[in-house]
């Protein structure tokens, strides 16, 4: 998140959170944090806001009823009742703490903080943060010792690495909030408790969720359901990646039918894509629009993971920017190895 500057930490707490199966426990807090150093505010703001990205929207869930959602409720009264905000923290730390049984969930400290002026689209409205970081970092403290200089090693935790994050703005309460939220230590189905078990979020049906879905189901297909499918070389996949990408870049609307016959050209190919999307639907348990408008900034984080490098070996690498027609694949017969020919007016 950028533009920070103006923003105002007003309240933090911490709590310990343990793992409850490994008999670890929680310790609550009695107080918040004495906030007098400008400094040490200035580095917590840092740290609790620098890793979201303001355009991966969410809101709170339930089955049922979006006020049966315990974060929901919790933040809620904090918004309602500022008072409450040491009350508030101590049930959002116990209700993780009854998230917290799998195996992979590690110990931590659980922030929970107040912001004001936080800014949002053209705003600067309040926000409730709850944050949880489980990695200790090793640092080197120099220090003085008579005419020399010792040093020691702490622990602490790395500013820059935020491990667990959730951001709720004060808007669009009906709906569940807006909340940006960031987990970056579990990411594997098993143990994605913060963001399922403890928050219970959904994504907004928005632009930058629709584009960045799209684009990450279209990555699966090529880099592993076209390849099986279609038995062909490593150039074609990124050539595909080439030009579905170059689709999002040059395009302000994405229109599935146009896109598939655009980018993947041939009938069995389009066929074989249209069913890979049913079925990446029903694994991912999420619905793909078939049109909508193209998101900008989901377009260049989802091009970071575009790979369009062709590994030749441990000898060569060969980076794939377009016209697969000016690469032709061969065997040579003498030594029996693949090779490249690679055609081009100038080099520089």
């Amino acid at each position: 998140m950028t533009g920070t500057d103006s923003v105002q930490l007003s309240q933090v707490i911490v709590h310990k959170v343990g793992n409850p199966t490994r008999g670890e426990q929680l310790q609550l807090s009695e107080n918040t944090l004495t906030l007098n150093d400008e400094i040490v505010r200035k580095l917590l703001s840092k740290y609790f806001l620098g890793s979201f990205n303001e355009n991966e929207q969410y809101h709170f869930s339930h089955l049922s009823d979006v006020q049966l959602n315990e974060v929901f409720t919790y933040v809620s009264a904090i918004f309602d009742d500022e008072k409450d905000f040491l009350a508030q923290s101590a049930l959002l730390a116990q209700f993780l703490y009854s998230k917290s049984t799998h195996a992979k969930v590690k110990e931590g400290e659980l922030y929970v903080a107040l912001f004001d002026d936080v800014p949002f689209e053209t705003e600067y409205i309040k926000a409730v943060g709850i944050f949880k970081s489980e990695t200790k970092d090793t640092f080197l403290k120099v220090f003085p010792h008579g005419q020399s200089w010792e040093v020691i090693h702490e622990e602490g935790v790395n500013i820059n690495k935020l491990d667990k994050g959730c951001l709720v703005f004060k808007k669009n309460r009906e709906e569940g909030y807006i909340v940006c939220a960031i987990d970056s230590t579990n990411k594997s189905n098993d143990a994605q408790y913060w963001m399922k078990d403890f928050l219970q979020i959904e994504p907004y049906s928005n632009a930058y969720h629709n584009t960045n879905n799209i684009l990450g189901m279209c990555k699966q297909f090529i880099t592993h359901e076209y390849a099986e499918k279609f038995e062909v070389a490593k150039s074609e996949q990124i050539d595909l990646l080439n030009r579905s990408m170059e689709y999002f870049k040059t395009n302000e609307t994405f229109e599935l039918e146009e896109f598939a016959k655009e980018v993947m050209h041939h009938e069995e190919v389009v066929d074989t894509f249209m069913a890979y999307k049913s079925t990446y639907e029903n694994a991912k348990n999420v619905q793909m629009e078939e049109s909508f408008n193209i998101h900008l900034s989901a377009v260049q984080k989802q091009a970071r993971n575009f790979k369009t490098v062709l590994k030749l070996d441990k000898n060569f690498h060969v980076y794939i920017h377009g016209r697969r027609d000016l690469i032709e694949k061969g065997v040579d017969e003498m030594s029996g190895k693949y090779y490249y020919k690679l055609y081009f007016d100038e080099e520089s």
